[in-house]
């Protein structure tokens, strides 16, 4: 067992025990409860018998507030436990995905794209993909800016951010678990909060109220707890309450449509916004060392005002779920007749959203790159022996380097690391047998060269590499809706990776098996032609194939192309892989052996 597996399992153990003991807890305070009502009422009704008013009135409010505390301290509970049982359901989650099991987090199904540059022929999206194992967002947000920073290389400055910043995050693992644990009921949640806060606030809804509201709010329930002590000493100030607390219901109940067009659309986000709000304190609260998260949470400060940002969503979350209270019509009738409930909530938004809007919306940015970050942070906690890549500053000049590197999706007992660099050569030329490992390893480059970019760690002993312009050809299909052979379709995969080689001298090419879809001959000599044509625009990049004879560009252009290759050793009829990279071309190629397999004999049908 590995170290993080003998992490995931203490830590899992501590929080089952937790988990356990917070049941119980709660168990036995369900039931005292219930021990309230049942032995309190027997109680009350004893005393009652004894006919003293005075007895009655204690025993009933002594029992009333015994209950009421047990509800609260019930309520309390509740809330730990779950949250205790978001953070185990993290754990359980990580010791699946390091065994191989698949992730609860969002897959990237949404940005599948079988026209981008790379990202379908690398498995960057969708099941079984790099974003299904690497994301530990669950903000729409957050969703998106890992799906952007795989989409495209960021900047040099980004990347090294990037490295710092979940570096740190990687060492931090308890504040890791407790930050995923505080977001991890908003998993699988289809509203984006930031574009429906954004979109709410520009709503008419908020051309609420006037002055005389404004001032009545506050002097109203002051008026009519001075009406009614004053009806104890003055009959005639009875009425004045009367007709003051009619006017408390009334009023409300004539702008209640206004009132409901208001918080209809809000009053089910409380809880979201509370969960946000415990996510960004966290943020706030940890004392950062590196400059890159000390940046990210700067972000968070609130121009001049000392009030953190999260207490700003608290604030709103506590609002939004006062005001849910008016869907209790005994409740806000209550409310309503001695606070003015609704007006007063509604009009406390709105003031909220004078105060804080530019910054809220903003915070949803930096909790979204938080989440971002926490997912490559994971990533290399799930994988200490990755190594953070080294950036190099000029793509056309400077070399990849690669000691060590496979294929991260690979499990690690079944992935063969190889070495490769590109500095006597800028076209390396990949032959060998099918099965071998040709087009793992041009995946290999491709996917840990998309995590380089995005500033996370590779699988790799080291890796160094410029900042490419990645394309690929590897997975090429037809377009039955476009009518689109599958001839065709290699063809305008071609146009396109030759346009870009020739339009952006930082492209790197990665090219499996081209044009399949046409007879040998064409295949053999369009193939030629399209390295040719590659090598005159100074492409660089790689070519995997399984026609040997490509493997004389070699001394056609000594210094441009080289020869590498997959082998297969026979032993006893039985092929062999050790999916090594090696120097020269192929000599050795299983076809036959393959068709023999399945009780077809080349030798005999010649």
């Amino acid at each position: 067992m590995s170290s993080i597996d003998t992490i995931y399992e203490q830590k899992h153990k501590e929080m089952t025990s937790v988990v356990a003991g917070l049941t119980k807890t709660v168990n036995r305070i369900n039931l005292s409860r219930l021990m309230v009502i049942l032995i309190g009422g027997a109680i009350l009704f004893y005393i009652f018998q004894l006919q003293s008013l005075v007895l009655v009135f204690v025993c009933f409010f002594s029992l009333l507030f015994l209950f009421a505390y047990l509800v609260r301290r019930q309520s309390q509970l509740e809330l730990q436990k779950t949250y205790f049982e978001a953070y185990l359901q993290i754990l359980s989650n990580e010791r699946k995905i390091v065994a191989g099991g698949p992730n609860i987090y969002a897959h990237g199904e949404q940005f599948v794209d079988g026209n981008h540059p790379y990202s379908s022929d690398l498995d960057v999206f969708g099941s079984y993909s790099l974003f299904a194992q690497l994301n530990r967002s669950t903000t729409q947000q957050g969703i998106d800016l890992l799906a952007t920073w795989l989409n495209a290389p960021l900047d040099k400055k980004r990347i090294l951010s990037n490295q710092e910043a979940s570096g740190e995050l990687a060492q931090q693992t308890e504040w890791g678990w407790d930050f995923q644990a505080k977001l991890l009921s908003n998993l699988h949640r289809k509203v984006d909060i930031k574009a429906f806060l954004s979109r709410y606030f520009q709503e008419g809804n908020f051309r609420f109220g006037n002055g005389f509201m404004r001032l009545y709010i506050h002097a109203g329930p002051i008026l009519l707890l001075l009406a009614f002590v004053g009806s104890f000493f003055f009959s005639k100030m009875a009425a004045i309450a009367i007709i003051l607390g009619l006017f408390h219901i009334l009023w409300p109940l004539a702008k209640s449509g206004r009132v409901a067009l208001f918080s209809s659309r809000i009053d089910k986000i409380g809880a979201v916004l509370g969960s946000y709000a415990d996510a960004i304190r966290s943020i706030e609260s940890q004392a950062w060392m590196s400059p890159a998260m000390q940046e990210i949470a700067g972000k968070l400060t609130k121009g001049d005002r000392d009030e953190p940002i999260s207490e700003a969503f608290k604030r709103l979350a506590g609002l939004i779920n006062n005001l849910d209270a008016r869907n209790n019509v005994f409740v806000g009738l209550f409310l309503n007749l001695f606070l003015l409930w609704d007006f007063r909530q509604v009009l406390a938004i709105i003031k909220w959203k004078k105060t804080y809007e530019q910054y809220i919306l903003s915070a949803f940015d930096t909790l979204a790159e938080v989440e971002a970050i926490n997912s490559l942070a994971v990533w290399k906690r799930n994988h200490p022996d990755y190594a953070y890549p080294v950036i190099l500053d000029d793509p056309l000049n400077d070399k990849m380097e690669a000691a060590g590197i496979y294929h991260p999706l690979i499990p690690a007992g079944q992935a063969v690391a190889n070495d490769y660099t590109n500095n006597d050569h800028r076209i390396a030329l990949v032959t060998g047998s099918n099965m071998a490992g040709k087009s793992t390893f041009l995946r290999t480059v491709g996917i840990n060269a998309v995590l380089a970019y995005a500033g996370a760690a590779v699988a790799a002993r080291t890796f160094r590499l410029p900042i490419y312009n990645l394309i690929s050809y590897m997975r090429i299909k037809d377009n039955l809706n476009e009518s689109t052979s599958t001839f065709k379709a290699e063809l305008n995969r071609v146009k396109y990776i030759l346009d870009v080689v020739a339009a952006d001298s930082s492209s790197f090419f990665l090219i499996d098996e081209m044009l399949r879809g046409t007879n040998s001959v064409d295949k053999y000599l369009g193939s030629r032609a399209i390295i040719r044509q590659l090598a005159r625009v100074a492409g660089k990049g790689m070519v995997a194939t399984h026609d040997l004879q490509l493997s004389s560009l070699e001394e056609e252009l000594p210094g441009t192309i080289k020869n590498y290759h997959f082998d297969i050793r026979v032993d006893e009829g039985q092929m062999l892989f050790d999916y090594k990279l090696k120097g020269g071309e192929c000599k050795i190629f299983n076809a036959s052996l393959l068709l023999k397999g399945i009780g077809i004999d080349i030798e005999d049908n010649i």
